[in-house]
């Protein structure tokens, strides 16, 4: 049996739904019966905050966003699988983390850290920024940042998905860390020009300083303040980091070559407000 935490995200939704597909023995961790319901397949009710919660099978997807203790309890629960003998783990991290890391690639680090000293067989994923993320950012026509002209190699979750649908259905091979990305790395102003195209009206970035992009994040997300000066750093950054790169991982191990940008945007432009 695969486990699939995480499975009412964009990444576990879509993966989910290639297993039920392919006929895998699939379980999905939710934290409501109704949306076990709604993905057609058998479920168990829990989260990471209750590590016992989680159910193990024979292999374990591990994808679950930064919380309050998101290192200790993702720690727990990698420490039964371990217990339980679980034959293989794929986890999803974020490109950079490390221990002490700034945003959730600290705790991403620390859990990564735990996996690979854990001994079980393991993958761990590392995606750059997803394109499901771009709606929520893009408000009255503009969406901000303090990129300048630095490239991120944006990539569609369900890229991500597929590679995790293909290491949990082969045969387990040895651990490794995979850098996951989109087939073209652009800058926001080309970002906002693929949008303007596809949605049919003019999106703009807006490009701000390191202090006017903390100011921004703070009002618009509610983001504490040193939290939002970390994420202000971290995209000013990005034109000298390896979020400005792209890998071929996903062709690699996926088989397909990764959507584009523009294949997001045919699929997904109605989730933009207008």
């Amino acid at each position: 049996m695969i486990v699939v935490t995480g499975a009412t995200g964009s990444i576990g939704r879509a993966l989910v739904s290639r297993l039920r597909e392919s006929g895998a023995d699939v379980l999905a961790l939710v934290r409501r019966p109704e949306q076990g319901e709604a993905l057609g397949v058998e479920y168990a009710v829990g989260d990471f905050e209750r590590p016992s919660s989680v159910p193990m099978g024979e292999r374990l997807f591990l994808n679950t966003a930064p919380w309050p203790n998101f290192a200790r309890r993702h720690k727990e629960v990698i420490d039964r699988a371990a217990a339980a003998g679980v034959s293989q783990v794929v986890s999803v991290s974020v490109l950079g983390a490390r221990p002490g890391a700034p945003l959730s690639g600290g705790p991403h680090g620390e859990a990564d850290a735990h996996l690979r000293a854990s001994g079980l067989p393991h993958t761990i994923l590392q995606p750059v920024g997803f394109m499901q993320s771009l709606p929520g950012e893009v408000a009255d026509g503009r969406f901000h940042g303090s990129y300048g002209t630095g490239r991120t190699g944006y990539i569609d979750t369900r890229d991500i998905a597929d590679v995790a649908f293909a290491l949990l259905t082969a045969p387990v091979g040895e651990s490794a860390t995979h850098v996951l990305t989109g087939p073209e790395a652009l800058t926001q102003q080309e970002v906002a020009a693929q949008l303007s195209a596809a949605l049919g009206r003019t999106v703009t970035y807006v490009d701000l300083s390191i202090e006017e992009m903390t100011e921004h994040a703070r009002r618009r997300w509610g983001l504490p303040e040193a939290t939002a000066r970390e994420l202000a750093e971290m995209m000013a950054a990005v034109p000298d980091s390896d979020w400005s790169k792209t890998t071929g991982t996903v062709a690699d191990l996926a088989g397909h070559p990764p959507r584009s940008l523009a294949d997001y945007l045919a699929d997904h432009a109605a989730d933009f407000a207008g």
